[in-house]
């Protein structure tokens, strides 16, 4: 592994531990999170689980993220993305 695959590899630890966080916070129990759960038929977020994901997300990550990129997310794996792209 060169020094720029083992720095990304850090990020995506760093990221996935951070998200998993945000999840905790937002009332995801453990064994529920992997990343492929999706939100609405495995987390089964509602309108106000979404508002504390964000909020947390938000936080936690340092970003601002709009209101159409949060609902373009559909699983755990979706977010990394997005906060690899934002963060």
């Amino acid at each position: 592994m060169n020094e720029t695959e083992n720095g990304l590899a850090m990020e995506n630890k760093t990221i996935r531990r951070n998200l998993y966080r945000v999840l905790r916070k937002t009332g995801v129990p453990k064994q529920d999170i992997s990343l492929e759960a999706s939100f609405d038929e495995d987390l089964h977020f509602d309108k106000t689980d979404w508002t504390i994901f964000t909020f947390y997300l938000e936080n936690i990550f340092n970003v601002s993220v709009e209101e159409e990129s949060i609902q373009k997310l559909h699983n755990v794996n979706d977010t990394i993305a997005l906060l690899r792209n934002t963060a």
